[in-house]
């Protein structure tokens, strides 16, 4: 009777390797399809997100998400939390922010979502302001040594200082040392100057408030923080997104 034993060996050694091939075609297959899905949901809750946000800053944004795989919010609608960037955010007139913000505890609900917590940072530039102000202010340098902002009118010719400060929850801007060659600003001016500025230093995203202003070399950076609120979709869009 011949001996099959030693042809067997390399037939069981083959069948395995076949199986461990196949078995990792099927790992890479699974992989691949993950990643490609994976990326599908972060681009689509980008897109979501971003969208609400907009509603708030008044300016495109970006969209960072965290560690979370975003094909498990698919399954139980929370997001984690995200970081978002603007470089030209809007808050009310003020113009030429920059923006900061992370948000937590983000849950989606259809073209709407719920943000737990939020926080930001908020930088503007003395040229933000100046193009703020507009009208009769041809420049501002920022003075931090004095806490204040230099503010130049009429090409030059009348110095204004402001001094913005945060005053309960809200920041407060004062006016101080306005002159003309030497001769006081008239009052309107100078009324109108604070109350643009401080109408662009009022209103912020997600019902933030201010925690903490500094004047820096470039201008003022200010830091809030907010509670639970609702991002909302665009009313006017043709067709509702949902997340």
């Amino acid at each position: 009777m011949p001996d099959t034993r030693i042809g067997a060996a390399p037939r069981r050694g083959r069948a395995r390797r076949i199986v461990l091939i196949v078995g990792l075609v099927i790992v890479l297959a699974i992989a691949g399809t993950a990643a490609g899905l994976e990326s599908w949901a972060r681009k689509h809750y980008s897109d979501c997100i971003a969208t609400q946000l907009h509603q708030s800053l008044g300016s495109k944004v970006s969209v960072h998400f965290g560690w979370k795989p975003l094909l498990i919010t698919g399954l139980d609608h929370n997001v984690g939390s995200l970081t978002v960037d603007s470089d030209d955010a809007q808050f009310g007139p003020a113009v030429g922010m920059k923006v900061h913000a992370t948000l937590n505890n983000i849950t989606q609900h259809g073209a709407n979502a719920t943000v737990g917590s939020s926080s930001a940072d908020v930088v503007w530039s003395d040229d933000g302001i100046a193009q703020t102000l507009g009208g009769p202010v041809s420049g501002v340098q920022s003075n931090p040594a004095a806490g204040t902002l230099d503010v130049k009118v009429l090409g030059g010719l009348a110095d204004l200082q402001l001094r913005p400060h945060i005053v309960g929850n809200q920041i407060q801007v004062d006016a101080a040392n306005a002159a003309v060659l030497g001769f006081g600003v008239p009052t309107d001016l100078v009324s109108g100057i604070v109350k643009t500025m401080s109408q662009g230093l009022q209103s912020y995203p997600l019902n933030m408030r201010p925690t903490q202003l500094s004047i820096t070399n470039t201008g003022i950076d200010v830091k809030l923080s907010g509670g639970a609120v609702t991002l909302q979709g665009d009313p006017n869009a043709p067709v509702p997104t949902t997340c």
